[in-house]
């Protein structure tokens, strides 16, 4: 159901319970060893620690806590920190069990595992330096409930990562969803089944079918329960979203990809509006392009205590403070130098970006810049080494800026602490 729903929060709260312990989801899986090798990079570490930290010192043994971990997400990050200590809760025992097993195939011995309603979280009588809460919040039955009581465990200085549905991208899955509860079809294998071959069928202008070309795992039977059969379903707006983190007592800090609400960025930066939607707050701009866009399906977000030094995670470009920071590459991109623009050097893109606008065009000067990146160098230092070294005459205004594209765009995240 796609907003609130009349029935009494206990039972919706045993109702999603049975239904993952029916159908666990993610897909269990039995090995991470593919996602053991992805992270076992240093400095795909460090960007990940300062997307979220920019302006704390480097640490790799933080309190981690997966809220709704579900079958595999708990394992991954106890993989992905192996120095962090890693509590997972799931009120699904199924779910539970998923990764218990493999924290049992991988030796996890940083890794934690409980039956636990996020609703409950303060009985661990823990707090955490970072909260991972994905695809969650909006299978509650109250999800403020839930929020607020995950921070009432975050540090001061931690830091949530969230994910909630969006509702414009998702129309098609709601549609259906409607379709089946008129049906009365319930979540068993043979009406996943026939549901399965009725996708096949849909009409080529239905709204779900957008969803289905740029997830074609909807068409897996597993998926097919969690999306359209689900007991509970409920999706935000942009600005819902705002107002449910403000009523938990949490700031905003970041889009965890920013590129896609940007008016700095693709399509959004080139069309006739895109003044009039620069000069409003950064709420209402990221609502217009949530609107413009059409077919967000999610909003993952990075937020803090409402309470905590915002120096931790802000960036800016006044002054010349920015000189000083240190930037690192995020892991994801490329770098294309064939076929580009005439007059261009590279066209820079993240491979985790879903819109396909999201480019960002360099020339031969700022290829130079990008080039001396190292994530240790500071800006100024990568001035120093690619231009005035060269006997470059530095245009501040314009490195500035060509920085500043950089971040927008996700091709870097910065270090803004005294110690890296």
């Amino acid at each position: 159901m796609n907003g609130a729903s009349t029935v009494p929060l206990t039972e919706i709260s045993v109702r999603v319970r049975n239904f993952y312990d029916q159908h666990p989801y993610p897909p269990a899986i039995e090995s991470l060893e593919e996602y053991q090798r992805h992270w076992d990079n240093q400095q795909r570490r460090r960007a990940d620690f300062y997307l979220f930290w920019p302006g704390r010192p480097y640490r790799k043994n933080q309190s981690i806590l997966i809220a709704g971990c579900g079958t595999s997400q708990a394992a991954k990050h106890a993989l992905r920190w192996p120095e962090a200590q890693i509590i997972g809760i799931d009120s699904s025992a199924t779910s539970v069990h998923c990764t218990e097993q493999l924290k049992k195939k991988h030796n996890l011995m940083n890794l934690e595992v409980r039956t636990l309603a996020i609703e409950d979280v303060s009985e661990l009588g823990m707090s955490f330096d970072q909260i991972v809460c994905t695809g969650v919040l909006h299978h509650l039955g109250d999800p403020e409930e839930g929020l607020t009581a995950l921070r009432g465990v975050l540090k001061r200085e931690g830091a949530m990562q969230l994910m909630v549905y969006a509702p414009y991208g998702r129309a098609g899955i709601y549609m259906l969803q409607d379709f089946c509860r008129r049906l009365g079809i319930e979540a068993n294998s043979r009406a996943i089944r026939d549901l399965s071959r009725a996708l096949c069928a849909l009409p080529s202008a239905h709204p779900l079918q957008n969803i289905l070309m740029q997830s074609p795992e909807l068409r897996n039977e597993k998926t097919i329960a969690d999306a359209l059969l689900h007991p509970q379903d409920r999706a935000y707006s942009v600005p819902q979203f705002f107002d449910l983190i403000g009523k938990s007592g949490l700031a905003f800090g970041r889009w965890l990809r920013q590129a896609a609400y940007s008016v700095h960025c693709g399509v959004v930066a080139k069309i006739p509006q895109s003044q009039a939607i620069a000069r409003l707050p950064g709420l209402e701009q990221y609502a217009a392009i949530e609107l413009f866009r059409g077919t967000m399906i999610r909003h993952s977000a990075i937020v803090y205590r409402d309470d905590c030094d915002s120096s931790m995670y802000a960036i800016n470009f006044n002054g010349d403070a920015w000189l000083d920071y240190v930037p690192l590459r995020m892991p994801d991109t490329l770098c294309v130098q064939e076929g580009v623009p005439a007059g261009a050097a590279a066209v820079l893109l993240n491979r985790t970006h879903t819109y396909k606008d999201l480019l960002l065009i360099i020339s031969p000067a700022e290829k130079k810049l990008l080039d001396a990146i190292d994530g240790q160098r500071s800006i100024a230092e990568i001035v120093q080494r690619a231009l005035v070294t060269a006997g470059k005459v530095p245009h501040w205004d314009d490195i500035r800026a060509f920085f500043e594209r950089l971040w927008w765009h996700d091709q870097v995240v910065f270090c803004t602490a005294t110690e890296s």
